[in-house]
């Protein structure tokens, strides 16, 4: 290139505005980086307190500012418009709350004075002499082998692994970017941003840490081998379309008059890699065991937050990219809608623990959904982006209750048989966690009544009449199970050695809070639906 071509190239054009949500939030997670490596290590905790709300805090009024925003930015590489700005506004409200829950430490039935000058000086082995139910999700050293001399020293000199935080921030700073990517090469760069952090996250669980470990495992191997499926997909549609841009794949299908095989392909290789995120059957079977044995604040961030958005960016493929491939992935979608309904809700007829009970709950959920993506009308959208709202809020607090019951020796008591008479000894929290599960099961007056009649209707109006049959049907069976352990909290008698119930005070407020948002949004849902009536178009650039 010579020195006049040089001169006449521009240099890109960055939208930092558009962006301002994201670079926030990945901002705060190089400090956090940076805190973690030179401050001292009784400040940590602390530092990360404030920085990690506040940067999510601050990336939601980001996302506020925004709306109305429909434009392509940072090279056209980011779609900015109303969809992109309501899932990025969920998973930053669900975020801040599983943070929260990530920074309950050390907090039980008495408050020591160790406990009192946070996790620097705490000492599990003090907590419990005195009283204290520990509740600290995390374990002291996560390099350390379970159970071995390194661990223990590090819980009694009251290490903390504060790393989950700019951890938390890095997989927040993906999924923001996920359902926004204008292309395919900005998605799998957002997919893997997203997925890293949550493989170390998911092993780090304090007890029983070797099915913590496992969990790891197993997510880090299932996500690498669907991300491979998704780069080959990305790869074939690059040759097919010559562009890896959402709307230049579409410009090239509309050109084609001949056999888009290709074309096909590499979209079925891409929706592994999609589905597999979402926990669609046959991608499923990392949910349960990955669910169980994760820190349970890390699963409810999971379960809410990166269901948003691993719907969001099959979302945005299917409506942008690919809507006229639509005889093709209809059917194929629907099967796949259909298998996941009815393996979520029968396989969680069988669970006896909580958390692999809410794990199928999740795998129905995800059916759920894909009937309306199945519809590929305006409506479909608006009901997406609902019903994702609403059960982001209503899961995160689903599992911020299930932190709260434990067994004498601190452990979280997940075995349904141990919630037996649970509403005598915790009226409160027993009629929050039935709340929860009577939205999931989609009741009037809750916000999963709502969501599921939105999408049902979305889907009828879009020509599959046969999936609202199999989803009513579904949702009959997962009522079942979500009253079979509303009947064990309230009309069963308890144990004989029941668990105790702790107060914490952050997961208490995010409980009270996200149990007012479900009925609220089941019972007033019309400016939500508002805000997701203006989001349906999307931006073709």
């Amino acid at each position: 290139m010579t020195q006049l071509e040089a001169a006449t190239v521009a240099a890109p054009s960055i939208e930092y505005h558009a962006l301002a949500p994201m670079l926030i939030v990945f901002g705060a997670a190089v400090l956090g980086v940076l805190v973690e490596a030179f401050a001292p290590r009784t400040w940590r905790y602390r530092a990360h307190l404030v920085l990690a709300p506040g940067s999510l805090a601050a990336a939601l009024a980001a996302v506020i500012a925004l709306a109305g925003t429909h434009s392509v930015v940072a090279v056209g590489a980011v779609a900015i418009d109303n969809a992109t700005l309501v899932l990025q506004g969920t998973i930053l409200v669900v975020a801040v709350a599983a943070v929260g829950l990530m920074a309950e430490r050390g907090i039980g039935p008495r408050l020591t004075r160790a406990s009192r000058e946070g996790p620097g000086t705490w000492s599990r082995a003090a907590a419990q002499a005195s009283g204290a139910t520990v509740i600290d999700a995390f374990t002291p050293q996560a390099a350390a082998v379970p159970g071995s001399s390194d661990e223990i020293a590090a819980a009694r000199a009251g290490f903390a692994t504060t790393e989950v935080f700019p951890l938390t921030l890095f997989a927040v700073g993906g999924m923001l970017l996920f359902p926004a990517a204008n292309d395919l090469l900005t998605m799998f760069v957002a997919l893997e941003v997203l997925s890293l952090p949550l493989y170390l996250l998911c092993g780090l669980a304090r007890r029983r840490r070797l099915l913590s470990q496992e969990a790891a495992l197993k997510y880090f191997l299932l996500g690498a081998f669907a991300s491979a499926f998704f780069l080959y997909g990305m790869a074939l549609l690059y040759g097919y379309a010559g562009t890896v841009r959402l709307a230049g794949i579409a410009a090239a299908l509309g050109r084609d008059s001949g056999s888009k095989t290709l074309a096909v392909v590499g979209v079925a290789m891409l929706a592994v890699g999609l589905l597999f995120k979402i926990g669609a059957v046959p991608f499923q079977s990392w949910v349960p065991d990955v669910y169980q044995g994760a820190p349970t604040s890390v699963t409810g961030f999971m379960a809410a937050a990166t269901k948003i958005a691993a719907v969001g960016a099959p979302l945005r493929v299917l409506q942008v990219a690919v809507p006229q491939l639509r005889a093709d992935w209809r059917p194929i979608l629907g099967a796949v809608a259909v298998a996941t309904m009815v393996a979520g809700a029968v396989l969680a007829v069988t669970q006896t623990d909580v958390k692999r009970m809410l794990a199928y709950s999740s795998v129905a959920h995800a059916g759920f959904i894909l009937t309306a993506l199945v519809a590929a009308n305006s409506d479909s959208v608006s009901s997406v982006l609902f019903y994702l709202t609403a059960y982001g809020i209503s899961t995160i607090g689903a599992f911020a209750v299930v932190t709260l019951v434990r067994d004498r020796v601190g452990d979280e008591a997940t075995a349904l048989s141990a919630w037996a008479g649970l509403a005598r000894r915790s009226p409160w929290l027993a009629t929050m966690f039935a709340l929860f599960l009577l939205s999931f099961a989609g009741i009037p007056l809750t916000s999963g009544f709502i969501s599921k009649f939105a999408v049902f209707s979305a889907a009828a109006s879009g020509n599959a009449a046969v999936l609202v049959i199999v989803g009513v049907i579904c949702s009959a069976v997962a009522a079942y199970f979500y009253i079979r352990v509303i009947v064990a909290m309230f009309f069963t008698e308890p144990p004989e050695s029941p668990p105790t119930v702790v107060t914490p005070p952050v997961t208490t407020v995010i409980i009270a809070v996200t149990a007012a948002a479900t009925l609220v949004l089941g019972i007033v849902p019309q400016p939500l639906l508002d805000i997701t009536h203006r989001a349906v178009q999307m931006v073709t650039g």
